[in-house]
């Protein structure tokens, strides 16, 4: 499933075809993506409340994993500014639990509608507000950003792919997991969030080539 393959894929060198593996992760994020469209507030809920059960049950893992990415940031003269953005500190954990538990509380967004008004011809016509699809995100260095995308996009029925900096690789993998783990307790796919498993920077070039499977970027 996801969760092994990303922890198999934790050494990027496993990957040899970069093009092939993020077309991989975007057939499964479009596969993903039909069942959160679908998918009850409540479910999508109950997945949000897993995520924060595996953030909090998993501490000491994500302080290793990143405790490795800080270790390789001292080792490439990473500035003290860098280095404090990429710490995962406990109370950056319990930041992160509590903008997962936020996010739980916001109403749900799919199917609100609005704008209503009638036509001339009697015809009321309003909007109605839907998932996007799947959504690309491409971001650097704060792993705590990890959670918030993947979470605001599951709670608006999104399958999500992310790209974080190579900087905090260990620390992005941990929290995918975490997440991965919530989404399978509730019963919606694990590949409903990605987090790509390489520092190549090709994958980058792959993310904003593949309109077939990422609707926004």
């Amino acid at each position: 499933d996801a969760a092994r393959q990303a922890e198999h894929l934790m050494n990027d060198t496993a990957i040899t075809d970069v093009t092939a593996y993020m077309e991989h992760l975007g057939r499964q994020a479009r596969a993903a993506a039909r069942v959160l469209a679908a998918a009850e507030t409540a479910q999508k809920n109950a997945a949000l409340a897993a995520i924060a059960a595996e953030l909090e049950a998993q501490r000491d893992a994500l302080a290793a994993a990143n405790a490795r990415d800080l270790e390789a940031g001292r080792a490439k003269g990473l500035d003290a500014a860098l280095l404090d953005r990429l710490t995962v500190s406990p109370k950056v954990i319990d930041s992160m639990i509590e903008g997962v538990r936020q996010v739980a509380a916001l109403p749900d967004p799919v199917g609100e509608v609005f704008g209503m008004n009638y036509r001339p011809s009697g015809i009321q016509v309003g909007r109605m507000r839907v998932p996007l699809g799947v959504v690309g995100i491409i971001y650097e260095s704060r792993p705590n950003v990890t959670v918030d995308a993947a979470v605001l996009c599951l709670k608006s029925g999104n399958a999500t792919i992310l790209r974080g900096g190579s900087e905090a690789f260990h620390s992005n993998q941990a929290i995918a997991a975490c997440v991965q783990r919530g989404l399978e307790t509730a019963g919606l796919p694990e590949a409903a969030v990605q987090v790509v498993a390489t520092t190549d920077r090709a994958a980058v070039g792959a993310m904003i080539a593949m309109p077939r499977h990422i609707d926004v970027i």
